[in-house]
């Protein structure tokens, strides 16, 4: 039986070689769109339309009608095609979605056998719409459900996926207009949104072309439902398709939100081109229709967006109790079971993402593990999440308290001792934050405080990278012993107190060269302070990820460029989950000696 999608909704692909048959009012034009990993098409010659010539991997249907067929080998697409984009475009001047019978798009294996549908309801003015999704993850192919609509109609379709000149490919992409098609409103009636599957009570479900599924529902959501060689690896890939998910379904809400504006002032701006409407009760009525109508695409919007939300934190519930430790919150159990590992896990959590239509879908942001690039905890942030300014003093303890939660973290992600934490602190101001390190024992060595302490410090872990970088140049990497796979993180608190050209010169070697030679940096720095160094430093602070120490709107996600609230992972003030950890790390490397 074919596994009944919903949007946002994503499946593993069983099969390389598929058939997607298309069953849609309107005659509109199926359309296939080839894009990289980032959901761009570079050029017309990564387009396939109906009538047009096939393309490596994707055969069009012959031409735009109600019933089409899309073949796919996956095997055979072009070099750098990681996205496949199923779009249906309605011919100009015809109804739009919302008064016809709702898309469905099935899904087929080698042998014909549907095994995945996805009726498109809900759509209102859209002209265009993205129907699915076919990407590659961790080198598995997965197939989402999508249902993005576009009032812009081809133009916008294809402006969204970066195809250049998409006025022009728009004109060529529309097909002719067909005859008028049934649809399911009586003229100047309403339209009818109701889901095609879940009819109002004592209503009758519009028409389907082709029979439903069983009303089964969407499948419970499985923790380790990603490509990927671990459970680790899995639950990791799966965090970021949940954080990929959230963030076009945001997309979609705002741009729902933003075509109901528009209308709006476009309704309003003809009634006051009228004389005849622009004063009396009957222009109070007029405005307050449109007002109403502006409300009500908001609200269906917002009923989508909601339905998506519902889906994710169901996900994400069931992958947070799954994930390990160091991927999870400071709350989570699994800190409680907490255990040496035999070796680092796949990821490691430094906060959680959210944006404002959802706060409440909090995503964790994990990093790979080992580390590509160092950690700055930005001591300098102005404000807050809600435009507050924030005291500087406290803004430095809520830095101080982050970098010692993110050093313990890593801390916990290695075997007893695969892990050495070295402390930079010039100015002696992080002695209550180091506190806890220190009192467990887990300092390599104590805080370097003067210039000359400071300068060894760096002398000796540039000294190391150097090594190590020499000896796997010579192929001789296995002559550096066991000492090679021991880990460094240097804690580097106030900068740049303390440090002239040639530290921080140092400091930067460490930051470009270091990870690759398991040397890591964790930056406690306000990017102001150092101004004095001039752009010579703006490579370096590219090169580390930021955290704020209390929640910001800073960080952009790939696909449409949202800006999301990052919070810091740290315990809650009365928390006792960090010394709990600490001992625990420290026992364990004790026993391992």
């Amino acid at each position: 039986m074919a596994a009944e999608l919903v949007r946002g909704q994503n499946l593993p692909l069983p099969h390389t070689g598929l058939s997607i048959r298309i069953t849609a009012a309107g005659g509109p034009a199926a359309v296939v769109l080839l894009a990289d990993a980032d959901g761009r098409v570079t050029g017309p010659d990564r387009i396939a339309r109906p009538g047009g010539p096939g393309l490596p991997g994707v055969r069009p249907a012959t031409a735009p009608a109600d019933r089409q067929e899309v073949s796919v080998e996956l095997d055979a697409l072009p070099a750098g095609v990681e996205r496949l984009s199923v779009a249906l475009v309605l011919p100009p001047g015809g109804p739009a979605f919302g008064a016809l019978t709702a898309p469905v798009a099935a899904v087929a294996g080698p042998g014909g056998t549907e095994f995945a549908a996805f009726t498109v309801a809900g759509l209102g003015p859209e002209t265009a719409v993205t129907v699915l999704e076919l990407y590659l993850r961790g080198g598995i192919w997965k197939l989402r459900a999508v249902g993005q609509g576009y009032a812009g109609g081809a133009e916008a379709l294809l402006r969204d996926h970066g195809v250049p000149d998409a006025a022009a490919q728009a004109a060529a992409l529309a097909p002719a207009a067909a005859e008028p098609a049934p649809t399911t409103r009586a003229a100047g009636g309403p339209l009818n949104i109701a889901h095609p599957r879940r009819p109002a009570p004592g209503s009758t479900p519009p028409p389907l072309s082709v029979p439903p599924s069983p009303p089964t529902g969407p499948e419970a959501p499985v923790a380790g439902d990603a490509p990927g060689r671990t459970m680790d690896e899995r639950l990791y890939n799966q965090v970021w398709g949940i954080f990929e998910d959230a963030a076009r379904s945001a997309a979609a809400y705002r741009s729902a939100v933003a075509y109901a504006d528009r209308r709006q002032d476009q309704e309003i701006e003809a009634l006051l081109a009228d004389p005849r409407s622009r004063f009396g009760a009957d222009a109070e009525l007029g405005r307050m229709r449109v007002r109403a109508r502006r409300d009500d695409l908001e609200s269906r919007a917002r009923e989508v967006l909601e339905r998506d939300a519902a889906q994710l934190l169901a996900e994400l519930a069931v992958v947070e109790a799954a994930v390990p430790a160091p991927m999870a919150g400071w709350e989570a159990p699994a800190w409680a079971d907490w255990r040496p590992p035999a070796e680092p896990p796949y990821g490691v959590r430094i906060g959680d993402l959210h944006l404002p239509e959802n706060p409440a879908l909090k995503v964790p942001l994990l990093l790979r593990l080992p580390l590509s690039r160092g950690l700055w905890v930005d001591c300098g942030a102005a404000s807050d999440s809600t435009g507050g300014p924030v005291d500087r003093a406290e803004a430095v303890a809520a830095a101080g308290t982050l970098a010692v939660a993110t050093a313990a973290r890593l801390l916990a992600c290695h075997p007893p001792g695969g892990l050495l934490l070295h402390v930079i602190d010039p100015a002696g101001a992080a002695g209550a934050a180091l506190a806890p390190l220190a009192m467990a024992g887990l300092l390599a060595q104590p805080p370097a405080t003067t210039a000359a302490g400071i300068a060894g410090l760096l002398d000796s872990l540039v000294e190391r990278v150097d090594l190590i970088q020499m000896a796997r140049g010579a192929g001789a990497a296995e002559e550096l012993g066991s000492q090679a796979d021991l880990a460094r993180l240097l804690l580097v608190h106030d900068f740049p107190h303390g440090f002239d050209d040639g530290t921080v010169a140092k400091l930067r070697f460490l930051s470009e060269e270091g990870p690759e030679a398991g040397v890591h940096l964790l930056m406690v720095a306000d990017r102001a302070q150092a101004r004095a160094y001039g752009p010579v430093l703006d490579r370096f602070w590219r090169g580390l990820t930021r955290m704020a120490p209390v929640p910001q709107e800073y960080l952009a996600d790939p696909w449409v460029e949202h800006l999301w609230t990052y919070t810091p992972a740290v315990p809650a003030p009365d928390s006792l989950a960090l010394p709990a950890l600490l001992e625990r790390v420290a026992l364990a490397r004790r026993a391992a000696r």
